[in-house]
């Protein structure tokens, strides 16, 4: 019997690959999703993959080896699927498809979760991607519970089974929910029993508590982390323990720190050009981070006013010293 798989969600400016080589290089991931391509009325060129997904230059793995998928968003089916096309010609070897997004912006173009209003629409859309991509390639989706209610949940897992994916991902919640708690994890499992394809259940995992809860609730066997790995990064290394019979303790602070420090010089080294990137993305971090840390909350107090790299490096380099 294969063993529990641990995937990295898609989240959309917070899980980009200098977060995934992060947090595949700490361990525990099985695969990681890439934040969704959005496709419109044209087929993006190699350096548009290569931008959200630098991992199809290599073999479609972060560098610690964790394979990775590629997630596209889109309402028009054929030019999603010209689009799957181009980036299997590229090197990809599974494509994931996005009717989850709750962001406004994407909803107003009919994109992401506004489209589980419309289950027989899903289903075309999912059918003219399968259709359009060799045997080989996986296909794979992953939906919300709905868009302003849960009426159409097992309809729009049911659209995805027949439209020909292998394997679904549902966050328990709607999009009005967004991100508040409580996740409707029994809404998995009704989901689960309704379709015949694998269910990955997704949706306030935190803690390992979290993580044995979710599965009991939901009987999924595979689950995967979004927030909960950003604020504790290791969080997937205690799981994959844990599936392996033994319990690890978590990073400490200054653990953590050497970790801290390798992301801001990953984000500077993606975009040399671009100063405001890595130290955007750090002290968004570090607001996540603080959740499970108070010192990275201190952290970022000491940098929320800095903007120039080399400051922000002499601090970072200072904390390493104690």
């Amino acid at each position: 019997m294969n063993s529990p798989r641990l995937l990295l969600a898609p989240m959309q400016g917070l899980i980009d690959a200098p977060m995934r080589d992060l947090l595949t290089r700490i361990g525990g991931f099985d695969v990681c999703v890439t934040e969704f391509v959005r496709i419109t009325h044209t087929v993006h060129g190699r350096s548009i993959w290569l931008k959200y997904m630098p991992e199809l230059a290599y073999t479609n793995q972060t560098p610690a080896g964790t394979a990775v998928v590629v997630q596209l968003l889109g309402s028009h089916a054929e030019n999603i699927a010209l689009n799957a096309q181009k980036v299997v010609e590229l090197g990809a070897t599974h494509i994931d498809l996005n009717f989850g997004c709750p962001a406004p912006t994407v909803n107003q173009h009919q994109g992401g979760a506004v489209l589980l209003q419309y289950p027989d629409k899903i289903e075309e859309i999912v059918a003219t991607v399968r259709r359009s991509l060799p045997a080989k390639i996986m296909l794979s989706a992953k939906m919300r519970l709905g868009y302003e209610n849960k009426n159409l949940a097992l309809a729009c897992a049911q659209a995805i089974e027949q439209g020909g994916a292998g394997e679904l991902t549902v966050h328990a919640r709607t999009k009005t929910e967004g991100y508040r708690p409580p996740a409707h994890w029994e809404w998995i499992a009704r989901i689960r029993q309704s379709v015949s394809i694998p269910v990955i259940a997704n949706g306030d995992v935190f803690t390992l508590a979290d993580y044995q809860q979710i599965r009991s609730v939901s009987g999924c066997k595979d689950v995967m982390l979004g927030r909960g790995a950003v604020q504790q990064p290791d969080l997937a290394r205690q799981i994959a323990a844990y599936n392996q019979g033994e319990i690890i303790p978590s990073l400490s602070w200054l653990e953590i720190l050497p970790w801290i420090n390798n992301f801001f010089n990953c984000c500077c080294n993606k975009d040399a050009a671009n100063h405001n990137y890595p130290v955007a993305r750090l002290k968004q971090w570090l607001a996540q981070l603080k959740l499970v840390y108070p010192q990275a909350g201190q952290l970022f107090a000491q940098l929320r006013t800095l903007t120039k790299i080399a400051d922000i490096r002499h601090i970072l380099l200072t904390q390493l010293k104690y």
